[in-house]
């Protein structure tokens, strides 16, 4: 799905992952217990800066930090906004 927004400068918007609804043994998690999730896709990316063009592109898998970007909703989906720097690795 197309998202309409377009990120400035080193800014990405990604789609994060949905969290675990079951452990490897078959039980539930409750809402209250889930952990965020850490990896995600990214949906859009900005152009970069000057000194420093962005490397990942639309459709990445990518981790990053538990507690990195901002979470928006748009469109009726979550997003989270981040800086490139703040994404870990491409996997």
């Amino acid at each position: 799905m197309a998202i309409k927004i377009k990120p400035l400068a080193d800014r990405v918007v990604i789609e994060p992952a949905s969290a675990e609804e079951k452990t490897a043994g078959g039980i539930i998690i409750p809402d209250t217990a889930k952990e965020k999730p850490q990896n995600g896709k990214v949906v859009a990316a900005g152009n970069g800066t000057k000194d420093e063009p962005i490397t990942v592109k639309v459709g990445d898998a990518v981790l990053y930090g538990k507690y990195a970007g901002t979470e928006i909703s748009l469109n009726g989906g979550d997003y989270i906004i981040m800086r490139e720097s703040d994404i870990l690795a491409i996997v």
